[in-house]
């Protein structure tokens, strides 16, 4: 038996259905799969993004300095108000011995005895001891009154000093708290690419590149037996830096005191150009002076680079260069 011929609308349905087909096929096809990024594009994202926390890392070393040094002022103001605050604890007790005798009416006694002498010249005399013991007292109350006042204004100061550290604590508190939420975040896309082995040769040239001697061979000695210890911010030693830590650990080795922070590291140290520069010498990175690195020799520096990462080499010039320091 001879098949009937398909209807046309069936015929067209179907190459439809074809053609939808390979229209889908096609653009499968032509979408691309997503690209997981290079080890190249997180390192620059890596980079970027600690450069913008390196900065706060470098204000909450500041802030912490400042705050030892209230501290030590609270100290030393608390220290002078003690004495002053028993002086008033013992006048005001004087004082309230006064008003005692005055409600006991010791004093109207004294008046009515008077009253009774046997001579005009007692009453007299009488008279010049209650105004002397009168003008006495008045002065103890005088002192008391000037001395809670002295103290009122010594506790002023102190009292907003305590409630401002108050204050910054908890400030600092938070911040750090948001530093390690960075971190956090950083040290993921780095296990991303490397896991935990990291990456790189950490001393890729002598270092340093030769002994000074003096305070600086110290201080650059001191830096480079330092690699490959891992940077932690606001750490200075033993076992974990920061970048200001890490200058600022070196070169209290020579006996040279430095903040813990890149920008006052900056504003201590004396001005050297690139021809001068020193083993030894601190090279200060980007605008906002937000990292600091120790000249070691042969255009390398040594530096405490960002958290998860050792203390490792680089060359000088890797970096936006913002000046040159020498401490000492």
């Amino acid at each position: 038996m001879t098949a009937a011929p398909r209807p046309r609308w069936s015929r067209f349905t179907t190459a439809l259905a074809a053609l939808a087909g390979a229209a889908v096929i096609l653009t499968g096809a032509a979408t691309p799969a997503h690209a997981e990024p290079t080890v190249t594009e997180i390192e620059r994202q890596i980079d970027q993004d600690w450069n913008k926390l390196e900065p706060i890392i470098e204000q909450h070393n500041a802030a912490r300095q400042d705050l030892a040094v209230k501290r030590k002022q609270v100290a030393a103001l608390a220290k002078q108000i003690a004495p002053l605050q028993l002086q008033v604890d013992l006048a005001m007790g004087q004082v309230s011995g006064l008003a005692a005798d005055a409600y006991k009416g010791e004093h109207l006694s004294t008046m009515n005895a008077l009253l009774g002498s046997r001579s005009p010249a007692d009453v007299v005399n009488g008279l010049e001891l209650l105004d002397r013991f009168a003008y006495r007292q008045q002065q103890q109350v005088r002192t008391v009154v000037e001395l809670r006042d002295e103290l009122a204004a010594k506790k002023k100061p102190l009292d907003e000093m305590v409630a401002q550290l108050t204050r910054t604590e908890a400030q600092l508190a938070a911040k750090k708290k948001q530093i390690n939420a960075e971190i956090a975040k950083l040290d993921k896309l780095r296990m991303k690419i490397y896991g935990s082995g990291g990456a790189g040769p950490l001393r890729p040239a002598p270092c340093p590149s030769g002994y000074p001697g003096g305070p600086a061979g110290v201080a650059v000695k001191f830096a480079c037996a330092q690699i490959g210890k891992i940077y932690v911010w606001g750490a200075a030693g033993p076992d974990h830096y920061d970048c200001s830590g890490l200058t600022m650990a070196a070169w209290a080795k020579a006996g040279v005191s430095l903040p813990h922070n890149a920008r006052q590291q900056h504003d201590v140290t004396r001005r050297v150009s690139r021809s001068e520069l020193r083993v030894g010498d601190l090279v200060f990175y980007y605008s906002d002076l937000h990292h600091v690195a120790m000249y070691v020799g042969n255009g390398w520096v040594v530096h405490a680079s960002q958290s998860g990462k050792p203390i490792t080499m680089k060359r000088v010039d890797d970096g936006q260069i913002n000046s040159y320091g020498r401490p000492g």
